[in-house]
């Protein structure tokens, strides 16, 4: 296996967390595994990626309940077809996601919109799944313009995925550090002692502390130079890894495209 499977127990509910390899900008696929069957977060950059995921998924002999993307960054939804599965997003995320049009992977592999598109609308608020509460909450700001979070209140699991990284470098390309900086603020609960981020392994509460060291050193060293940039933010924290997240930043704010 190329990505990297994480099982939390938290007695009815397991969480299978897939982190992609560092080619994969080790983005994460969240598998939530209830009594009977999976609801998996997010699809992954890379087709291949999403084909590991589904391989694994078929081995715990439940079936795939539906696929929910957490918002329009392709590196979450590329491989969603992969899946098989209704796809259910926010209804503003669908629209961004629709905008974008036909893609392809960082593989090449085109990725028609019309494939990944979602089917089912997601309203905030709570859905019992298969008996366990999910709790959908629409986050606007921070990494991106539009985001769902989803808690598991009864497992004290916050399924965050780009609000929050860990042990990589952090996408600041929406240019909204500090609205950012606030969510992280609100995400502070001690009812949630596991966080799943969008790229990272699995982490505890002290990740939000992390983020915003992260976020408050970007402000601090983002200016006109996109190089400029990267090299300080690198120096500032040499142990993350995907500095090729900094490359996308820049993209969206400088227009520099990623080598």
């Amino acid at each position: 296996m190329r990505g990297t499977v994480t099982i939390i127990d938290k007695g009815n509910v397991r969480v299978h967390s897939y982190m992609a390899p560092d080619a994969g900008l080790n983005v994460t696929t969240q598998l939530i595994e209830t009594p009977g069957r999976l609801v998996a977060v997010d699809g992954q950059v890379n087709v291949a990626d999403a084909d590991e995921v589904v391989a694994y998924a078929k081995e715990l002999g439940k079936p795939l309940d539906r696929l929910i993307v957490t918002h329009a960054h392709p590196d979450h939804y590329q491989g969603a077809a992969r899946f098989s599965a209704p796809i259910h997003a926010l209804e503003v995320v669908r629209d961004q996601m629709a905008a974008r049009g036909d893609l392809q992977d960082l593989n090449g592999v085109p990725v028609p919109a019309a494939e990944t598109a979602p089917t089912d609308l997601i309203t905030p608020g709570t859905e019992v799944v298969d008996g366990v509460p999910f709790v959908f909450e629409a986050v606007s700001g921070g990494e991106t313009t539009d985001q769902l979070l989803i808690r598991l209140p009864e497992q004290g699991v916050l399924v965050a995925q780009d609000l929050v990284y860990h042990h990589t470098h952090m996408f600041v390309g929406n240019n909204d550090i500090a609205r950012w900086e606030v969510i992280l603020a609100e995400l502070a609960d001690p009812a949630y002692d596991t966080i799943l981020p969008g790229h990272g392994l699995p982490a505890g509460p002290a990740v939000l502390a992390e983020n915003a060291e992260y976020l408050r050193a970007a402000r601090e060293l983002l200016g006109d130079d996109g190089e400029a940039y990267k090299k300080a933010i690198i120096e500032r924290f040499p142990a993350l890894g995907v500095p090729f997240v900094i490359d996308i930043s820049n993209y969206y704010l400088f227009g520099t495209r990623p080598a």
